[in-house]
């Protein structure tokens, strides 16, 4: 296993699997759920569910707190954020690349 030093690097890798990014949305939209109802939707066993959990709360993307049996999570956005303005850096890169993609095609289609 890959051993990740910063907080940007967790962050990419947590993002990187598909099921962490539902397992995301789900909370951006329902606020906190349990382990349980966060599991419910997808085809994997509840330790699969449990080892995605814990790559997002080390990511510092979730927020897990026991009551009692019940675990109930939570979403932390500021990872995300920290990312966004690292990509953010790199977005009048790809503006201008862009920006002459459309200029070329439009001039193409044109003649």
């Amino acid at each position: 296993m890959v051993r990740f030093q910063s907080t940007l690097d967790r962050t990419f890798a947590a993002v990187s699997d598909p099921t962490r990014r539902a397992i995301l949305d789900r909370l951006r939209r329902k606020k906190t759920m349990s382990i349980g109802e966060l599991a419910q939707p997808f085809p994997v066993s509840l330790p699969a569910i449990l080892k995605h959990m814990h790559v997002l709360s080390s990511a510092g993307l979730v927020e897990c707190e026991k009551h009692g049996r019940t675990v109930t999570c939570r979403l932390r956005a500021r990872p995300m954020r920290d990312a966004v303005r690292w990509m953010e850096r790199y977005e009048q890169f790809w503006t201008g690349k862009l920006d002459r993609l459309a200029a070329f095609v439009e001039n193409e289609s044109g003649e």
